[in-house]
């Protein structure tokens, strides 16, 4: 494997996924696309377009069709073709890779409703055998929620959940940050409250994150620029902008 150099996270080349069934499927291209260590990546573009399926294939949760080239140099890991360990069917060194290297926010939060807010936010923590209950209290506390912890998810707002989504994702401390629109089932206020928190948070960090966000005016209130506009084979393409 050629070693990439210290401040590339993601180098994506020629890497092909088909989502969909019957007359309903689409193509997700990536042709080229390297990702920064360090900084936020922005990926816009309309609902539809291919963002989530993009976050996924970094995730390590959808397995490509094709790829020319598909690596994760990630602080925390040995540098992995993760082509390569879907081709073998290497199922649980692509669990160990997320459970250590990576925090995902889903739209819906995803939180488990058995767990208090404190346990849920733990858990990726626990799983990744990092238990840090100063670094939670930390995040709980810089995201607004550290009178929350006891309370189970359901006595809580969709902004509040967001918040615990967020501290959960970062609660081990991972190398890179996924999150598939963090913000879009929030009002415009708290939308933009929760935006500027996630940012402040992974920038003191030093966390590498990827956004997928369908509002182009926030994401050039946050400075983005585009850097590649050809993700998807359609006129609606998915755009990446790169933040620093």
């Amino acid at each position: 494997m050629n070693r990439q150099p210290d401040a590339i996270v993601y180098a994506l080349r020629d890497v092909v996924v088909h989502r969909g069934h019957g007359g309903a499927v689409f193509e997700l291209h990536v042709p080229n696309l390297l990702i920064p260590r360090g900084g936020i990546l922005f990926v816009a573009g309309r609902s539809g377009s291919g963002k989530s399926t993009l976050l996924d294939l970094l995730a390590g949760t959808l397995a490509p069709d094709r790829a020319g080239q598909f690596q994760i140099f990630s602080a925390s890991a040995p540098a992995r073709d993760l082509a390569d360990l879907w081709r073998r069917r290497r199922f649980n060194a692509l669990a160990a890779l997320r459970g250590r290297s990576i925090g995902y926010v889903l739209q819906t939060g995803g939180l488990l409703p058995y767990l208090s807010v404190g346990q849920n936010i733990a858990l990726t923590a626990r799983i990744a055998g990092r238990p840090d209950p100063d670094h939670i209290r930390a995040l709980a506390q810089r995201l607004g929620i550290a009178t929350l912890l006891d309370l189970p998810p359901d006595r809580l707002s969709v902004g509040e959940r967001q918040r615990v989504a967020i501290a959960r994702a970062l609660a081990h401390r991972p190398d890179i940050l996924l999150a598939d629109e963090p913000t879009a089932s929030l009002d415009p206020t708290t939308a933009e409250q929760v935006f500027d928190l996630l940012i402040e948070t992974v920038d003191r960090l030093g966390t590498t994150a990827v956004i997928a966000s369908h509002d182009p005016a926030r994401i050039g209130a946050a400075g983005g620029r585009t850097v590649n506009h050809s993700l998807r084979r359609d006129p609606d393409a998915v755009r990446a902008c790169f933040w620093s």
